[in-house]
C-alpha cells in the first residue's frame, strides 16, 4: 500500500470499522453507493467525500415541504410601471398635499379590520374578504424597470448562465394542458423573453394576443378559405413538415418547432378561438367590467372557462395616462384614472369567476415590478423603491380575508411578516399544487421551482 493510500486508511486492523461507518455515510446522503476506504486512492476518496458533504449540505438547507392547494388556473393582472403601494393597497392616514411624503389620497377601510385602501379602491375594499394584500414584499432592484420585471415574471435575479422561466412557464411545464387543443399559458399583453419559458423549452411558452376580439394573430383563417381547402393546406404542409423533421432527427429544436405547428392547427379548429367572442357576453356584463383592461379581464375569466392554465393580463397595452403605473413627475396626478379602473376591473372579475363557480380553483394575482416612495420627487411624482411594495392575492382556495405584511406609516419599511419575491412565488405555486422545492431540469442539471421560497404557511386551509 502506498503511503498516500496509508495516510487515507489508517491501519488495516481497524478496516472494519472505517468502512461501516464510510458507507453509513455513503446511505445517508443517498449520493454514493460505496465509500469503502480499501477500494479507493486518496484522490478519489476525496471527490467523492466532497459531493457527500455537498449533498449533506443541500438537503440540511432543503425547504421542509409544504402546504399545497388545489387551484387549477391562475390569472396574474402585471400593473406595468410601478404602482405607488402608498396610494392604494397599503395606504396610510398621513395625508400629503403633492409635496410632504404621505398617501395621496384619503384611505377607506376594508371588509378585512384594520386594513386601508385609498379611496378609489370602493368595490375591492368592499369584498376584500375575498382577497389577500400582500403588503410586504420586497427585493433589491430599484433604478432598473427591465431588471426588476424579469424579477417578478422569474423570481430569480438575472443570470449570466441560465434563463429562468417565467412563473406562467413553470405552471404550464408542471400543470400542463387541462384541455387537449387549450393551450396551457396566454398572454394577453406585448410578448418578451422575461415572459417566456426560458430553458424549458418552446413546450412551456405562450400564444399571446393584443387585441381581445380578433385573438391571436394567425389562428383566424383569412376569408373565403373553406374547410376543404385548409385541410389540403394542411396535407401539403404535412409532407413538408414530415420530411424536413426527418432530415434533421436528432435537432431538438426542430422537433419542438413542429410540434408548436401542430398545436397551432389544433387551437384553430378548436373551442379556443370561441373565447374571444366577448360580444356573445351580456351587455350588462362587459359594462360591468368597463373598459378595454377591464375587456381583458373578462377574456381572461372566458379562457380559464375553457382551461386556459395561466393567463398574463397586462394593464398598460395603451398608456391611458401617458406613463401608465410609472408615476414620474405629472403622471401622478393622474394615476387615480388608473386606480379606478383597476377596482372596476377586477371587482367584475372576482365577482364573475365566483358567479360561474371558478374562484375557488381560480387564484388571481395582482404584480407590479416595484412600489413607490412615500415622498415625491422635483415634478411632483415618485420614483421607485423595491424595498417595501403590495401585491395582491384572490380566491384560489386561499384563506383570503386577512393581509401579509405590515409596514410604518410611510408604507416604506416593513415592520411584520416579510414576504420576499421567492415566498410569494413559492405561495403562487404551492396555491397551484406544485411544490416550491421541485426540481425542473435544465438540461443535466436540477433546478428548482422557486429560490428556496418558502409558501405563507398562514393562507392555506
Amino acid at each position: 500500500m502506498g503511503a498516500h493510500e496509508s495516510t487515507v486508511n489508517g491501519d488495516v486492523n481497524h478496516r472494519g470499522e472505517k468502512e461501516r461507518g464510510a458507507l453509513h455515510f455513503a446511505r445517508e446522503t443517498g449520493t454514493l453507493r460505496e465509500l469503502s476506504p480499501l477500494h479507493m486512492n486518496r484522490r478519489t476518496f476525496l471527490a467523492k467525500s466532497t459531493l457527500a458533504t455537498a449533498a449533506l449540505g443541500l438537503r440540511a438547507h432543503a425547504a421542509p415541504p409544504g402546504p399545497l392547494g388545489k387551484a387549477e388556473h391562475c390569472i396574474s393582472i402585471w400593473l406595468g410601471g410601478g404602482m405607488a403601494q402608498i396610494d392604494t393597497f397599503d395606504a396610510k392616514p398621513i395625508r400629503s398635499d403633492g409635496k410632504k411624503p404621505g398617501c395621496y389620497y384619503d384611505v377607506i377601510e376594508t371588509a378585512i379590520p384594520g386594513v386601508t385602501f385609498c379611496e378609489h379602491l370602493p368595490r375591492l375594499a368592499k369584498m376584500a374578504e375575498r382577497i389577500v394584500p400582500v403588503r410586504s414584499v420586497n427585493h433589491d432592484v430599484i433604478d432598473e424597470h427591465a431588471a426588476a420585471v424579469n424579477r417578478m415574471h422569474t423570481g430569480r435575479p438575472v443570470s449570466g448562465s441560465v434563463v429562468y422561466p417565467s412563473l406562467g412557464s413553470i405552471i404550464a411545464h408542471n400543470r400542463g394542458p387541462l384541455v387537449d387543443g387549450i393551450p396551457p399559458y396566454v398572454l394577453i399583453g406585448y410578448p418578451s423573453a422575461t415572459r417566456g419559458p426560458g430553458f424549458l423549452g418552446p413546450k412551456a411558452g405562450y400564444v399571446y394576443l393584443t387585441d381581445t376580439e380578433s385573438g391571436p394573430a394567425g389562428l383566424t383563417r383569412a376569408a373565403g378559405i373553406t374547410d376543404e381547402r385548409q385541410a389540403r393546406r394542411e396535407a401539403l404542409l404535412g409532407k413538408l413538415r414530415a420530411d424536413f423533421v426527418k432530415r434533421n432527427a436528432d435537432d431538438k429544436a426542430v422537433r419542438d418547432y413542429d410540434d408548436a405547428i401542430g398545436e397551432g392547427f389544433k387551437l384553430q379548429r378548436g373551442d379556443f378561438m370561441k373565447a374571444f367572442d366577448l360580444k356573445s357576453e351580456p351587455g350588462a356584463l362587459r359594462s360591468d367590467y368597463g373598459d378595454e383592461f377591464g375587456q381583458r379581464c373578462l377574456l381572461a375569466r372566458r379562457l380559464v372557462q375553457r382551461g386556459v392554465r395561466f393567463v398574463e393580463v397586462g394593464f398598460n397595452l395603451n398608456f391611458v395616462n401617458g406613463a401608465g403605473w410609472d408615476t414620474h413627475n405629472a403622471a401622478q396626478k393622474e394615476q387615480h384614472g388608473l386606480i379606478q379602473r383597476l377596482d372596476q376591473g377586477v371587482a367584475a372579475l372576482i365577482a364573475d369567476l365566483e358567479k360561474e363557480n371558478l374562484l375557488e380553483k381560480t387564484l388571481i394575482f395582482i404584480s407590479t415590478e416595484f412600489g413607490r416612495p412615500a415622498a415625491f420627487d422635483g415634478g411632483g411624482g415618485r420614483g421607485h423603491y423595491g424595498k417595501a411594495f403590495s401585491c395582491v392575492l384572490a380566491g384560489g382556495g386561499l384563506r383570503t380575508g386577512q393581509a401579509v405584511g405590515t409596514t410604518d406609516e410611510l408604507a416604506q419599511t416593513i415592520v411584520a411578516e416579510p414576504c420576499s419575491v421567492p415566498d410569494l412565488f413559492a405561495t403562487i405555486v404551492a396555491a397551484m399544487g406544485i411544490p416550491p422545492s421541485k426540481n425542473m431540469m435544465d438540461g443535466d442539471r436540477p433546478v428548482p421551482v422557486t429560490d428556496q421560497g418558502r409558501a405563507v404557511a398562514k393562507l392555506f386551509a
